[in-house]
């Protein structure tokens, strides 16, 4: 391009109509309608991207832009999702939709792929509403062709169906980016509604180089692709939202909005294989997994039996008749390539031999001991799919299943690219690779997946993301055997916990309609993991436990205005509810007894008192929300808990020493008269279940000015059955 071809440059601008963003309401169009979605869920799936849809700029609109993060379960249909966006993005009027898909050639290649069969773009008819672009650039003349299909929506005479929206799909590599970068800078688009798709948004697009006070490069290409856009969406689709969610709020790519996708009925996710059906998963011995401490000179015995197990899953399909589907075994073994190339050995090896023994005479040995480990492997699917036929009438077909089984290797070696897998060429497959069948990748028909690798960091969305097992397989549930590590398996089921308490605040989140910088980093997860990488995170997250032990604030007095409108809380919560004297030991003389209310609904005490506590001071705010948080989900499963509620010493005010900033300890200790104990101090001062303890205390050090005076203060004990590691992090509003 010379630079007499760069000055002929066009702008390109929309009048904006009268219409405002207060009435932005997408509705299905043609595009929308016509898309081949599964029709016992099409409502849900439209519905879903409906609520996105509104969530984006009007493409009527002056120069705005918007971010949004879109959360899906692993393999659950996020694709189908950001396509039906793109079709009512069409739908409703916008101009231009770029859809960021896909780190590896593969990954982008299965992507455009669907686009391109979804929307129907190759063998329409010519009245295609679509310009399809992939990978633009300027040497191949992109910005022409995108300039002549916008400049139609320009021409008070061009037909509706002249009116062509532009789909861009582009690799998420800063050269590709650049690249389109390049293309839409020729085009000085003003005003121009463009919708930007980020598959995987958690994934290469987020700064990692935060921490070092620069930008990554993909990162720094995105925020310069936004730049070129003034009306813009940039909604991100991920299934591990940990990353967006904790970079900073003020972060370019920090979401303003949620929403949660919901699954179809047919989806088996992590509670399904690791609390309902944990039958389903196998153990692999730390002895079998491969590392730099353990390096293993055969195949592992678990994986032979994951073979058995998928054989004979084969054997069933074709005994049923090959069916449309596929029948498909993963292994999973390492990042590295040189485990793969040994696996991938061992399962060639593995295969070769049996069907080599198979064929031996009936009354070989080795034929006989080989079919009694098949028929065991037979009896544990049959447990699990009770209506397989008998054993004998496998037998013809498991020659088959072994034989017709395909075995890849995906995985880059040197010079060679990541192969294609196509699908349709074949029934059975066992594929055999590490880092490329992470993130992305779809397996058809995994029944069998054998992950012989370590938890490595504990970066609970790189632990997620290797969950290709999950999936729409209902149907087949019962064929299923997942094998991985005992702390592997010990890590996705703490995942499964964590995910829902993700899902379901921001999904009650999103109902506020409040900004999602407003939203409180807040949740549940494992000491085991940690929730994603530290190098995109550059506000610091705080770990927490809370259970059996006393949660309280250490500062009550740190805000004048809380500490008055918590004298009013309590008078109110006092005035309602009926204390009476604890039957609890107390012999001490003189002093006022602790008064109690027992057998209290939680449900109430929490909506009634606790909701309402003020809490200043930002440490004792990430305490305390997160006990409000762990309150509100205990009560999800068990909504008629009780609780018990004592007032301190009757009410009286109690003095406490504060010094450093904290209180210098808040329980009145064990007392004892004669040798015996006559008070087991306030710390023992509970029931059963949680307990929390309203106290008046004059803060001061002994001899010295009281600091405050009459300050209400809650202490809450959590029991041990309740207890749970969380991480909390301070951005938006704590007060």
């Amino acid at each position: 391009m010379t630079r007499e071809d760069r000055s002929e440059q066009m702008t390109i601008e929309l009048i904006p109509s009268q219409v405002t963003e207060a009435d932005w309401s997408p509705v299905p169009g043609s595009e929308t309608r016509a898309l081949n979605l599964p029709e016992q869920a099409r409502a849900q799936i439209v519905n879903e991207a409906l609520r996105i849809l509104r969530r984006c700029v009007p493409p009527t609109g002056s120069s705005l832009s918007q971010t949004g993060l879109v959360v899906g379960y692993v393999q659950s249909g996020k694709t189908t999702s950001f396509i039906t966006l793109a079709a009512l993005a069409r739908d409703n009027g916008y101009r231009m939709v770029i859809v960021i898909a896909g780190t590896t050639k593969p990954l982008f290649g299965q992507t455009n792929k669907r686009l391109i069969k979804a929307l129907r773009l190759e063998g329409r008819p010519r009245n295609n509403p679509w310009r399809h672009i992939a990978q633009p650039r300027t040497r191949d003349d992109s910005h022409s062709m995108i300039r002549s299909a916008l400049l139609q929506w320009e021409s008070p005479h061009a037909l509706p169906e002249e009116r062509r929206t532009v789909l861009i799909t582009v690799m998420k590599h800063h050269r590709h980016l650049q690249n389109l970068i390049d293309v839409i800078q020729l085009l000085n688009i003003q005003h121009i509604p463009t919708l930007i798709i980020d598959d995987e948004g958690d994934q290469a697009s987020l700064n990692t180089l935060v921490n070092q006070g620069e930008e990554s490069t993909t990162y720094s290409r995105l925020l310069a692709l936004k730049a070129c856009l003034p009306l813009h969406s940039y909604i991100q689709y991920t299934a591990t939202p940990q990353a967006p969610l904790l970079i900073g709020i003020v972060d370019v790519l920090s979401p303003s909005f949620a929403e949660i996708l919901k699954p179809g009925d047919g989806y088996v996710g992590g509670a399904d294989f690791f609390l309902r059906n944990p039958t389903l998963v196998r153990d692999i011995p730390a002895t079998q997994i491969p590392s730099s401490r353990n390096s293993l000179n055969g195949p592992p015995s678990t994986m032979l039996e994951a073979m058995r197990l998928f054989f004979v899953a084969a054997a069933l399909g074709y005994e049923k008749g090959t069916p449309e589907s596929n029948c498909s075994m993963m292994v999973h073994p390492s990042q590295r390539t040189d485990p793969h190339r040994r696996f991938y050995t061992w399962v060639n090896e593995t295969r070769d031999e049996w069907q080599r023994v198979i064929d031996l005479a009936a009354d070989d040995q080795d034929k006989i001991d080989l079919l009694d480990l098949f028929r065991s492997a037979y009896a544990d699917l049959k447990h699990t799919v009770p209506s397989a036929p008998p054993f004998e009438s496998l037998m013809p077909r498991l020659r088959q299943a072994i034989s017709q089984t395909y075995i890849r290797e995906i995985n880059t070696r040197g010079s060679r690219r990541t192969p294609d897998i196509n699908w349709g060429e074949n029934y059975s497959w066992i594929l055999v690779g590490g880092q490329a069948m992470d993130r992305g990748f779809t397996v058809e028909g995994l029944v069998v997946t054998y992950m012989p690798r370590e938890l490595g960091m504990g970066n609970a969305d790189t632990v997620q993301q290797r969950a290709r097992f999950f999936g729409y397989k209902r149907d087949y549930l019962g064929l299923c055997r997942i094998f991985v590590g005992p702390d592997v398996r010990r890590a996705f089921r703490g995942y499964v916990e964590h995910e829902e308490d993700i899902r379901e605040s921001l999904s009650s989140f999103a109902q506020s309609g409040r900004a999602l910088s407003e939203w409180r980093r807040e949740f549940f997860l494992t000491s085991s993991l940690r929730p994603t990488r530290n190098n995109v995170i550059d506000v610091a997250y705080q770990r927490i436990r809370l259970g059996n032990d006393w949660v309280f604030p250490n500062g009550p007095q740190n805000s004048i205005a809380a500490v008055d409108g918590n004298r009013v809380l309590f008078e109110k919560f006092l005035s309602r509810h009926s204390f009476t004297p604890h039957n609890g030991l107390d012999l001490r003389q003189g002093g006022p007894l602790n008064l109690v209310l027992e057998d209290v609904s939680l449900r109430t005490v929490h909506e009634e008192l606790l909701t309402r506590y003020r809490v200043s001071r930002l440490d004792d705010s990430l305490q305390f929300g997160a006990l409000l948080h762990l309150i509100q989900v205990h009560l999800t499963s068990e909504p008629d808990a009780s609780c018990s509620v004592f007032l301190m010493g009757s009410g009286k005010r109690r003095r406490r020493g504060y010094a450093d900033d904290r209180i210098k300890e808040l329980f009145q200790g064990r007392q004892y008269a004669s040798g015996r104990i006559t008070y087991p101090g306030d710390r023992e001062v509970r029931g059963n279940g949680v307990t929390i303890q309203m106290s008046y205390l004059d803060l001061g050090q002994r001899d010295a000015p009281l600091i405050a005076e009459n300050v209400p203060h809650l202490a809450v004990w959590v029991p041990a059955s309740m207890a749970r590691d969380g991480v909390s992090q301070p951005q938006g509003d704590w007060t």
